[in-house]
């Protein structure tokens, strides 16, 4: 068995039903929870977007808020106060140039203020289902690990290689089993080495 097939037969074992954790029931609540989730976690994400949209219910209201009432939503996530500016921008700019709709194209996407590559890619992938990869710290450092990038590789070199490496057709599915894997089970601190069938690979085992 190669070490591509021991480690996606290993991620399908381990999380086959992986997916986006962020909560959300339209498509500008997912752009903004992953805006919103910059060095932050799914879980204080998902805390702050339940108080942010039961107080602002459509794009509307989100776009007329006060900055200091939006900064209260969202206070204990990192970051807020650029991200709440961020919050109105997006509301605002989606209304004025989309029609109130997230549009499905990267550059468009990328107008929108505090999205960035890796909320692109997320969006794409989780709204449209198009084959695109999000490099956050899990999928860094797991990378690393198993030697699929270097140490001081660029998020944008390890995304060109990651992409390669993983079959399109299993890309989004991958990259939600690498981001689990890596929040429950290779963690940065104390990964559970032991009981990892991957560790005979793994370039950091303990």
């Amino acid at each position: 068995m190669t070490n591509k097939e021991l480690i996606f037969n290993y991620l399908d074992e381990l999380f086959p039903d992986a997916h986006c954790e962020l909560n959300y029931s339209k498509d500008y609540e997912l752009l903004i929870a992953v805006m919103l989730s910059a060095q932050t976690t799914d879980k204080s994400v998902n805390k702050a977007t339940a108080i942010l949209f039961l107080k602002y219910k459509n794009l509307e209201e989100l776009s007329k808020a006060k900055l200091e009432d939006v900064e209260e939503c969202i206070r204990f996530i990192g970051m807020y106060k650029v991200k709440a500016k961020n919050v109105i921008g997006i509301a605002q700019k989606l209304l004025s140039d989309f029609g109130g709709v997230v549009p499905h194209d990267g550059e468009k996407l990328m107008t929108l203020p505090g999205v960035g590559n890796k909320t692109k890619n997320c969006v794409l992938a989780e709204l449209f289902n198009d084959p695109y990869l999000a490099v956050d710290t899990h999928v860094q450092r797991i990378s690393k690990r198993l030697g699929l990038v270097k140490e001081k590789d660029s998020v944008e070199v390890m995304e060109k290689k990651l992409v390669k490496f993983i079959p399109r057709e299993r890309l989004i599915k991958t990259n939600h089993q690498i981001i689990w894997f890596g929040r429950y089970f290779c963690k940065a601190i104390k990964p559970d080495c032991k009981n990892c069938k991957l560790s005979g690979i793994c370039r950091e085992k303990n």
